[in-house]
């Protein structure tokens, strides 16, 4: 028998239990409660604590719960304290909403988590820690848009470019592509820098980097790319961070570009391993900052290479990284997004677990079959099929309309019926390819009383360049708003800067008159410089001459030359932004919209209705907005307009990028079948205007890659209007009283009454005017009634007589004492004792 005090002692701190054995299976039984409620996958994906993990989450599959539950899991645990791990989102609304989670999971220990936050808000953390590293102050400042392009302005009149052929807004443009992708000044492929400005691009690149050196400023793109630079350089920095973050996390990791990916990779690996990454670089860089040869096209950012040149792997494993996305929600490849950074995940991380999340909480069987379907047809991506445990619920249907107006004629009865359902409307959502889609809607949604709002950006009226052609439209129909003259006066740049309006708004107070008014007094007399008083004259004269215009042209016509006259198309032609297609797009579809009115005058009254119309947030509405806006969201009817060759899959995106356009493209539709619950409804329109002319367009290549199991063909609710058959007639034109009898817009009864009260008399074709003061115009010149303000004439002519007389002593502001020697109505000719003769209008002078 052994002596008891003689008996070893059993070390029972390695014991663990027996995987799948009894103590196992109670324990997870018994596990915490956010454990609770998570299908295997998710748990999985939520255990999976060691190594680097990519978690491949299908749309609506719970991928921020499994993310906020891992972080949780890991505090839990006591594997990392708050501030050991670092959580990247995208946006500043994920971060908080993650945040929040936490805090409902964890109580206060969220509140210790500093390094949870998008890549950018972390990025400029990090720099203002180690600002002198990088030739700054930690109180550096972060230039927005509007500095940078003016910083940049100054830049190209330094170097004698032409801001017009080469606008600094261009230049801005490409400098942060080249950010996004990592590159610096001296990385710039040749090529590219000889895209601006006759090859000075990179040249320019590197001044204005110089000059936010001395400013004590960076940029957007600086915050990731100053901090790739300092762990570069500063290895003892970077080898800081990756020993205190002991657990990353990413978020929607198919949206990053290759600046983060450049970021990630270097904070990921192991201490031990980054002195192999010294050279981590974008491929495309043709030599690196020490000269040294850079990657070849097989290459990756971030392999290693060894001396016989081959790509080899990191030689120490890479730390604890989970990085959750979808590649077939990878959709924003126009702003830099490069869907081959999820793709290459398990080449960039050797032994990475892969972790499908599948099943889907969100969508009815048809809908996920009839994505699943789509997306399969993509050649780039890693697999996955979404499954549900709900009913099939209603198939996807797929509807074809004659022309865009009876689709939206179509979607809005559909809408209609749903609401007298009990269907709340903020449940509805329409999403679009292109925003100039949107305005059919509006104007629909207005007709007929429904609520609605527009997500991601303004209403199409609402529209900067909307609003500055409608206000030139506003001052031909009524030269008396001084509002509408105001704004676009200087629009495009006529050099009528506040000074110049200052003085008109003077003069039309003191005189009691409208800003236009003024303005024609004013180009007569020596009030304004020789050049502004130049610009003002010709914008005066353009508008007479388009108030003569208006009664002996179409009202589409006319806003058609009044764009080109004025200079406001060439100047959105000449602007190299990348949305200033779209806003050229968007005027054509304004005026294309002021066909469905007799003139002007009935246009601009049913636009200040659409105007008028404000909800409140909490309003039930029906949302708009453009499949881009829509990723994240979801809705329990979706209708998608517009599935037609040319528009969706869009042209650009296939001319430009080809097959790799094509296929985000068709991630684009897999995403905006996947934002519904319960109903996915796909149009098409046979006829549609596009860049101001009818076509015939083809259904969209996607709608042939539907499952037919999954998709009921319906037809078009919109009414009658397959009359015309030339291919380019819309069906207003085939059956007028079809569409009359639909229009009943108070506006619009209006404007009929009228019409009938003045017995329906034409100029030339065209209805007679109508407005609250009753006037009408009369075929040949157009004679108008003076303007009056409270029953005051105030439309005065210039040959008014003057309270002044000959040789009176007066004194004005600008040009100081002088005597009147002629006097022409309301003007004086005024010899001043030091400026010498001048004409001024009497309202700018005093008797002294």
């Amino acid at each position: 028998m052994t002596d008891p005090t003689k008996r070893q002692p059993l070390d029972l701190s390695s014991y663990q239990p027996a995987a799948g054995g009894i103590a196992a299976r109670a324990r997870a039984a018994a596990g915490p409660a956010y454990l609770s409620g998570l299908n295997p996958e998710q748990r999985d994906a939520v255990e999976t604590l060691d190594g680097p993990v990519l978690v491949l989450a299908g749309a609506g599959t719970g991928k921020t719960r499994v993310l906020t539950t891992r972080i949780a899991h890991i505090l839990s645990t006591g594997r990392a304290r708050p501030a050991e791990i670092l959580s990247v989102t995208f946006t500043n609304k994920a971060a908080r909403e993650m945040k929040l989670r936490l805090g409902q999971m964890l109580g206060q220990a969220v509140e210790g988590m500093p390094w949870l936050g998008t890549f950018h808000s972390i990025g400029g953390r990090i720099l203002r820690y180690h600002a002198e590293l990088v030739q700054l102050t930690s109180n550096f400042t972060v230039l927005d848009t509007d500095d940078q392009i003016r910083l940049l302005k100054q830049l190209l009149a330094a170097d004698n470019i032409d801001d017009k052929r080469w606008p600094a807004r261009m230049l801005a443009g490409l400098i942060d592509g080249w950010k996004n992708r990592g590159l610096t000044p001296s990385q710039v492929p040749a090529g590219e820098a000889a895209m601006f400005g006759n090859g000075r691009g990179g040249k320019l690149y590197a001044q204005y980097q110089e000059r936010l050196k001395i400013l004590n400023a960076a940029d957007f793109g600086d915050l990731l790319l100053e901090n790739i630079r300092l762990f570069r350089e500063h290895p003892d920095v970077l080898r800081q961070y990756q020993s205190r973050f002991k657990f990353i996390l990413v978020d929607e990791y198919q949206d990053t570009n290759v600046a983060q990916y450049l970021w990630l990779r270097l904070l990921s690996q192991t201490p031990s391993a980054s002195s192999s990454l010294p050279g981590l670089t974008r491929q495309s860089i043709p030599s690196q900052d020490d000269g040294s040869p850079g990657l070849d096209a097989s290459r990756r950012p971030g392999d290693d290479v060894g001396a016989s040149g081959n790509v080899v792997a990191p030689s120490a494993p890479p730390k604890n990284i989970c990085c959750v996305g979808d590649d077939d929600q990878s959709i924003y490849g126009w702003r830099g997004a490069e869907v081959d950074n999820i793709l290459r995940f398990e080449h960039d991380f050797p032994g990475a677990k892969v972790i499908r999340l599948e099943r889907n909480y969100r969508s009815t069987g048809h809908i996920l079959a009839a994505a699943s379907h789509l997306i399969a047809h993509n050649e780039g991506r890693l697999g996955k099929t979404l499954r549900t445990e709900d009913v099939d619920g209603e198939m996807v249907t797929v509807t074809g309309a004659w022309d865009s107006e009876e689709e939206a004629r179509a979607i809005g009865e559909e809408i209609e019926q749903l609401q007298r359902q009990g269907h709340a409307l903020n449940e509805i959502a329409i999403l679009v390819r292109a925003s100039f889609q949107m305005r059919e809607f509006e104007d629909r949604f207005v007709t007929l009383g429904l609520p609605y709002r527009v997500i991601g950006g303004p209403r199409f009226y609402e529209r900067a360049e909307i609003r500055d052609a409608l206000a030139y439209l506003r001052v031909i129909n009524s030269p008396a708003d001084d509002l509408a003259f105001e704004r676009i006066v200087n629009v495009p740049k006529r050099g009528l800067g506040d000074a110049t309006v200052q003085m008109l708004h003077d003069h039309a107070r003191k005189r009691r008159i409208p800003l236009f008014e003024a303005a024609r007094m004013v180009i007569d007399t020596d009030e304004l410089k020789p050049k502004a008083r130049s610009s003002l004259r010709g914008l005066i004269e353009n508008f007479e001459r388009w108030q003569v215009q208006r009664d002996a042209l179409a009202h589409t016509e006319l806003a058609e030359i009044v764009l080109d006259e004025s200079g406001y198309t060439e100047m959105w032609q000449k602007d190299r932004s990348a949305d200033a297609a779209g806003r050229l797009e968007n005027l054509k579809e304004l005026v294309r919209s002021m066909e469905e009115f007799e003139n002007l005058q009935g246009f601009l009254e049913h636009i200040s209705l659409v105007m008028d119309r404000e909800g409140g947030a909490d309003e039930d509405a029906v949302s708009v907005m453009t499949l881009h806006s829509a990723k994240g969201l979801e809705f329990e009817t979706v209708f998608l307009p517009g599935w037609e060759e040319g528009l969706f899959p869009h042209q650009r995106a296939l001319d430009e990028q080809g097959r790799a356009g094509l296929e985000e493209e068709r991630r684009l539709a897999h995403v905006g079948i996947t934002r519904a619950r319960k109903r996915a409804k796909l149009y098409f329109a046979t006829n549609r205007r596009i860049h101001g002319t009818w076509n015939t367009t083809i259904p969209s290549r996607f709608l042939d890659e539907l499952p037919a199991a999954n998709v009921e063909i319906t037809e078009s609710k919109g009414g009658s209007g397959w009359g015309g058959m030339s291919g380019y007639g819309p069906s207003r034109f085939d059956n007028v009283e079809s569409f009359g009898s639909s229009y009943s817009t108070p506006g619009w009864q209006r404007a009929q009454a009228q019409r009938g009260r003045s017995g329906g008399g034409s100029n030339g074709g065209r209805s007679g005017g109508f407005g609250e003061s009753g006037s009408s115009y009369s075929s040949g010149t157009a004679r108008r009634a003076p303007f009056t303000i409270e029953g005051e004439l105030v439309a005065k002519s210039t040959g008014t007589e003057s309270a002044f007389s000959l040789k009176d002593r007066v004194f004005h502001q600008k040009f100081g004492y002088g005597h009147v020697t002629k006097i022409d109505g309301n003007k004086l000719t005024i010899v001043f004792d030091k400026a010498g003769e001048k004409k001024v209008v009497d309202s700018f002078v005093e008797r002294v």
